[in-house]
């Protein structure tokens, strides 16, 4: 026998909107909450909508109601909730989009809704907690879609128990709710804060369960790479591991109801008892209850029948398409066994020959490194990484826009498309989408219309590949091919342990710039301003470079464990151990240029509180790594580090000063950097893209790279940025004399002390 529900009250036919039941007298300040609208409207609504000057309700003009008798105050006047949200359905909202009926929003909607959500609020504090509410709701909403076609022994006795046990203002509730949306997947959606109309109940309840939704814009994006359901008798097998309530699951193809029709058999696994509850209960609202949940990625290997499905018992261990959002793990777990890359290995091994994997895994697991040295750990974490890529798991790394998650905007995060292991040496494609949705201001249509793209065969060439002349379809910092193992001696490679991110991996030459040309304007343009300097600049020797032989770059990385540069950590100090007496501190502000290097000193017998405080020397290069690179260079030496400020410090230049300091020669024939030409070639375009981070967005050092250059080219590099730099503090002092002879002028002439008089 089949299970029949209860009924529920039904509008009153031709009733065009929902009716407001039984809700509390609302005050003028309640009316302006519910309607999302400032007091002085609600005021004026009142005042200009009176029954005084419109008239009576014959008019052509609708009276503002009246206020209830015998309940409120003249000066708290309370009105009926009903007679309210039936005035203000006249209201529409300015600038509201049509839905797709052409019906406007109207400021009676917004009342309901929010009135209806004030019930809910009292339904959770009544009921204990949030998730018992949106637990309730859910199985109303689920009894309501395909459960009340089952029969009652295929019902799970969990469900059935839930419902008939469920507070009946939660049942109406939930029965208001699909009568207003339309459908009970989309009343399932609202509740749970998953819905493209901006509901978001269980926010609204300060449910915990929003904490690790899977964000709309991953979403989209893997929907779009995976591709429209082309139909047919083979379906594509989807397996969902940590499906949390859905979200990439029900997702797929554009939508739940796109999604799932004329699927192929479908599995979620998830390990959360209440998480698997409610995507129970959610994929019944879709009517797609046939699909097995399951609490653990050993349950696919049990022989049974799936998806109820009239087929002889078998397994469901591999599948086309493996799907997973693990629950976001913070840095300091990278030494758990079963962390976000676990999960990875797991759908790898999920797949069949032809499937592909869609993994969420925050950036943290692309960074890690083991260090060099028998002191060096290999953590699980770095173990399966670099496992994946060995085995040629690894087909694109994306990384994913800034604060793409709305609740943990702190974190960032990148998603992985696997594919089954090769013995082939294949590439990986490295896309970082968050530069392109920077420049696509952020519109998600934008960036992962790219993203989509750069994806497609034959876009992004092979690495060796030339780039067809003219093709300016996409930017090589946004997206290239790296081979996992390189092919060749000093060539690139992704097993090299450092870090995986495109954003630190990315780097080229700026499009669409002629440097030569640029460079010659950039000359002419300094003789025009400063006419003194014609000489000088004339007399720069400027050429192109062969372009036959390309420029090679090393990472800073290589350099420091080589130990020819020598990295100095910033300290934080004791605002009160800071003061105007001793070695000069160099911070963030004088970094900036809002403060001048020794404005801020430490003394000594203060800095002998920080032992691991260290002094520059002369031609120490000091970086600022937030937001971009920012570098100068230390002239004099004797200064202290702030955190973030670090410093390089250019290991043979050190010899050569203290050899040139003792009256020698120094060692000029044989210094491979010089600190002025490190510093600018540090803050070169190709190395501010690098940063991470999102709040904020910080370069690793030791991703920059540097241009491997013969040290005759270094040393008139640093001649020609010696001088240019000498000129410009003269130019500086020249602007600082004229700034302080205009502000003595005017502070004299404002207090009266001073008379200017024409010669």
């Amino acid at each position: 026998m089949s299970w029949e529900p209860p009924t529920v009250p039904e509008p009153a036919p031709g009733s065009e909107t929902a009716p407001v039941l039984s809700h509390a007298p609302v005050s003028l300040g309640e009316i302006k909450e519910l309607a999302g609208v400032g007091r002085p409207t609600v005021s004026n609504w009142r005042r200009r909508f009176s029954r005084e000057v419109v008239g009576g309700p014959g008019g052509n003009r609708h009276p503002f109601p009246e206020p209830l008798a015998g309940v409120g105050s003249e000066s708290k006047p309370l009105f009926d909730a009903s007679e309210i949200a039936d005035w203000l359905d006249l209201r529409p909202v300015p600038d509201a989009e049509p839905d797709d009926d052409g019906r406007i929003e109207t400021y009676g909607d917004r009342f309901r809704r929010a009135l209806r959500l004030r019930g809910l609020v009292a339904l959770r504090h009544r009921l204990g907690s949030a998730e018992t509410l949106i637990s309730q709701a859910l199985a109303v909403i689920a009894m309501s879609a395909e459960g009340k076609d089952w029969i009652t022994e295929a019902l799970p006795a969990e469900l059935l128990t839930e419902y008939e046990a469920a507070d009946p203002e939660v049942v109406r509730a939930a029965h208001e709710l699909m009568d207003e949306i339309g459908a009970p997947g989309w009343a399932a959606d609202a509740l749970l804060g998953l819905d493209d109309e901006g509901l978001d109940i269980a926010g609204r309840l300060e449910s915990d369960l929003v904490m690790d939704i899977t964000p709309r814009g991953v979403v989209a994006l893997v929907a779009a790479l995976i591709g429209p359901n082309e139909g047919g008798p083979d379906q594509r097998s989807t397996i969902s591991l940590c499906a949390g309530l859905g979200e990439l699951l029900l997702g797929m193809s554009g939508g739940p109801y796109e999604g799932l029709r004329g699927h192929g058999e479908l599995v979620a696994v998830e390990p959360d008892p209440l998480l698997r509850k409610l995507l129970f209960y959610r994929l019944l609202s879709y009517e797609a209850g046939a699909a097995d949940v399951c609490a653990s990625p050993s349950d696919l290997d049990i022989v049974r029948a799936w998806n109820q499905a009239p087929v002889e018992p078998h397994d469901f261990s591999t599948a086309d398409l493996v799907l997973a959002d693990p629950p976001y793990v913070a840095g300091e777990r990278e030494r758990d066994a079963e962390g976000p890359l676990w999960w990875a290995r797991e759908a790898v091994r999920r797949l069949r020959p032809e499937g592909r994997a869609y993994v969420v895994v925050p950036t943290w697991t692309l960074t890690r490194t083991s260090g060099t040295g028998p002191a060096s750990v290999r953590t699980p974490t770095i173990a399966t990484r670099e496992a994946l890529l060995d085995e040629g798991c690894v087909e694109a790394v994306i990384q994913l826009p800034r604060r793409i998650h709305p609740f943990r905007t702190g974190a960032e995060y990148a998603l992985l498309v696997l594919r089954p292991p090769s013995p082939e040496h294949r590439s990986v494609l490295l896309v970082d989408a968050d530069r392109i949705a920077q420049r696509a201001g952020g519109k998600s249509e934008a960036w992962i219309r790219q993203v989509v793209e750069l994806t497609r065969p034959g876009v992004v060439p092979e690495p060796g590949e030339e780039r067809p002349e003219g093709d300016d379809s996409y930017d090589p910092q946004d997206a290239q091919r790296l081979p996992a193992r390189a092919s060749g001696p000093r060539r690139e490679q992704l097993l090299d342990n450092r870090s995986l991110l495109p954003a630190h991996r990315l780097a080229a030459p700026e499009a669409r710039v002629d440097h030569f040309e640029e460079t010659l304007t950039a000359r002419r343009a300094v003789a025009a301003a400063l006419p003194r300097l014609r000489d000088w600049v004339g007399d720069m020797n400027v050429g192109r470079r062969d372009p036959h032989t390309p420029m090679r770059h090393q990472k800073l990385d290589v350099l420091l464990k080589a130990g020819q540069l020598r990295l100095l950590g910033g300290h934080r100090m004791k605002k009160e151990d800071i003061g105007e007496a001793g070695l000069p501190v160099v911070g963030r502000e004088e970094m900036l240029g809002e403060l001048p290097v020794g404005a801020r000193c430490i003394a000594p017998e203060d800095l002998a509180a920080y032992p691991s405080a260290k002094v520059t020397e002369p031609g120490d290069v000091l970086l600022l790594t937030e937001h971009g690179v920012r570098c100068q260079v230390d002239v004099a030496g004797g200064c202290i580090l702030l955190s973030p400020v670090q410093g390089l410090r250019i290991t043979a230049y050190r010899e050569h000063v203290r050899e040139v300091t003792r009256g020698g020669p120094g060692h000029s024939d044989e210094l491979w950097m010089r600190p002025h030409s490190l510093a600018r070639l540090l803050q070169a375009p190709r190395n501010q893209h690098r940063g991470s981070g999102s709040l904020v967005r910080r370069v690793s050092v030791r991703d920059m790279d540097l241009p491997q250059l013969p040290p005759e080219e270094v040393a008139e590099l640093e001649v020609l940025l010696t001088e240019t730099e000498r000129l410009r503090a003269d130019v500086r002092r020249q602007l600082e004399a004229l700034d302080r002879l205009a502000e003595r002028v005017s502070a004299g002439v404002a207090d009266g002390a001073l008379a200017l008089r024409r010669q």
